[in-house]
């Protein structure tokens, strides 16, 4: 029977109960155990698998486990390994994505949810013989929910900034074994703050949890800590000597979280696809894990289940489309004519080069624009092609699905600055029926200089004058109709069938002037014969006699070249 694709499979031991394919990711043990710090914190962006290699940790370690789950993957076969850690040690282990609120009031119920949840898994303590009776005690403290018939944990914010600490010395006393404690997400209850209003409180909060738990607990064995940003300035982790962290930039655990190439060709075959793989590589490769080409595991799963219904299935924007991308729209908003430049080159494919500062606040995010650059590249929005020096770095977009993200923002950025000025938007539109070429020019050239465009080197020749997502008239093209559109009174069509053909862009008026406007992209730089190549195809196709055949009493055609910031209008009549 085929195995099933796991998609959103979280939870390890449901890859053996529910017969899911799985990418065997298990000798990351094997390099933990060879690298261990006593707190080890791994950074990588959404969508990784962060989680499931959490729980993955778990299964392994965790006292009464089932070894079964680890048969016939890589790591069953280090023996000795598994002889001495696998099923040896009590295991805490909780996720902070679900820490969320309106208000600190509110998120700190879930945190308490959170913590409450996981030590109602330990309720073997309530007869331990090992434990005293002021240790049952605090350990009701954990788990009461008094009289609540929703069960909402009721411990007070003192139990719980040292539940973590009471729960380890607990489990440590029964088992006589120190704990292993596994937090992930544990910058997620930060960033919902900083988005909600109430980050200094969140940040106490944390710091305290954290400092009780990791630096002064003599039951802990060791931790492992994910997350999408290494929050150090916050002092998060004040005075933890013990901190082994590894982000993406560092030279090992490279393939650790996320498909290599060879997996994803693997599994790919498995289902028969194996075809898929170019436009998978396009699409969803391009991540730089300390040196090693790095697919998003999200992405191809999710391709690969559309691949299964139709061999034909065009990929999509699955990883973009699992968030609102508020860190690229804040980005570009904060983009100045310089960091517009930048974008442009990225959009290009080409790469830039910047200082990253892999140690921020989210404080520190609006106070510099150079600060979301490492913070695009901490999240997945950007990749490393090459290494400068230890902070600087040659940045890109990894590939094909956020070239798409990033181009998405952008016209709708445009859209939202462009149509803010209505008057200015009211000017544009007036000169079309009265045949005022300059100033439709001037005011392109305006909005273009004012916006991001995209370089000439973005695609091939023969898609630039398609409006499609991957095209630069997907810019250009979208930025003269956004425009346009403003006028609820005309009848405009994009595309539209005309005469012999189809004309980029087709208006009439409620005064029955009709207007054909072509667009054409100079890659030569000839912005003259780009516009003179525009209205030879309108004569040729016809489109204006497709127009007057509509019974328009006046028809006036528009050529437009482009080329980078530059534009040329001609009209004929």
């Amino acid at each position: 029977m085929i195995k099933k694709l796991p998609v959103g499979v979280e939870f390890f031991e449901k890859f053996s109960s529910g017969n899911y394919y799985y990418v065997d990711k298990t000798m990351f043990i094997a390099e933990l155990l060879q690298n261990l710090g006593e707190v080890n914190l791994f950074t990588r962006p959404r969508r990784f698998g962060k989680t499931l290699t959490m729980d993955m940790l778990k299964c392994f370690f965790e006292i009464g486990t089932d070894g079964k789950l680890f048969d016939g993957l890589k790591i069953s076969q280090e023996t000795d390994l598994c002889k001495e850690y696998m099923g040896r040690f009590p295991v805490i282990s909780i996720t902070l994505k679900s820490v969320d609120g309106r208000d600190f009031k509110e998120a700190c119920s879930a945190l308490r949810s959170v913590i409450g949840m996981e030590a109602m898994r330990f309720q073997f303590l309530l007869e331990s013989d090992k434990l005293s009776e002021k240790e049952h005690e605090m350990y009701l403290q954990l788990i009461d929910v008094g009289n609540s018939q929703d069960a909402v944990f009721t411990m007070t914010d003192a139990v719980m900034l040292t539940s973590l600490k009471v729960l380890s010395l607990l489990l440590s006393k029964h088992y006589g074994k120190k704990v292993i404690l596994l937090i992930d997400e544990y910058d997620v209850p930060l960033d919902k703050a900083f988005q909600s209003g109430y980050y200094d409180e969140m940040v106490t909060l944390i710091r305290n949890l954290f400092g009780n738990a990791l630096k002064t607990n003599p039951d802990l064995e060791f931790a492992v800590i994910t997350g999408c940003l290494r929050i150090s300035k916050e002092s998060i982790f004040t005075g933890l000597n013990n901190l082994n962290v590894m982000t993406i930039t560092d030279e090992y655990f490279n393939d650790s979280f996320g498909f290599t190439e060879d997996e994803v060709r693997e599994l790919l075959e498995y289902y028969g696809r194996e075809e898929a793989i170019d436009t998978m590589r396009d699409w969803y490769d391009g991540y730089r894990f300390g040196g090693v080409s790095i697919y998003c595991p999200w992405d191809v799963i999710k391709y690969t289940q559309a691949l299964r219904r139709n061999r034909k299935a065009f990929p999509d924007n699955y990883w973009a489309n699992t968030s609102g991308n508020d860190m690229v729209r804040r980005f570009i908003d904060k983009a100045d004519q310089t960091t517009r430049d930048e974008i442009e080159q990225l959009i290009a494919g080409g790469s830039i080069r910047k200082t990253v500062s892999q140690e921020l606040t989210y404080r520190d995010l609006d106070s510099s624009i150079e600060n979301l650059w490492s913070v695009l590249l901490m999240t997945g929005y950007l990749t490393v092609t090459e290494n400068i020096s230890a902070k600087e770095y040659m940045l890109s977009i990894p590939n094909a699905e956020i070239n798409d993200l990033f181009i998405t923002q952008v016209k709708e950025w445009f859209k939202a600055t462009s149509r803010a000025d209505l008057s200015r938007i009211e000017k544009f539109c007036a000169a079309f029926p009265c045949g005022d070429v300059k100033l439709i020019g001037d005011m392109l050239h305006d909005y273009l200089w004012g916006s991001i465009s995209v370089r000439d080197t973005a695609v091939r020749k023969d898609m630039k004058e398609n409006f499609h997502p991957e095209g630069v008239p997907a810019v250009y093209h979208g930025m003269v109709l956004g425009l346009l559109q403003s006028r609820s009174d005309w009848l405009i069509r994009s595309n539209a069938e005309l005469g012999n053909g189809y004309s980029d862009i087709v208006i009439c008026t409620p005064d029955r002037i009709g207007i054909v406007i072509e667009l054409k992209y100079a890659d030569d730089g000839n912005l003259g014969k780009g516009c003179a190549e525009a209205l030879k195809q309108i004569e040729g196709r016809k489109y204006a006699v497709g127009l007057g055949q509509r019974r328009m009493d006046k028809i006036i055609k528009y050529g437009m070249a482009f080329c980078g910031k530059e534009c040329m209008v001609v009209m004929a009549e």
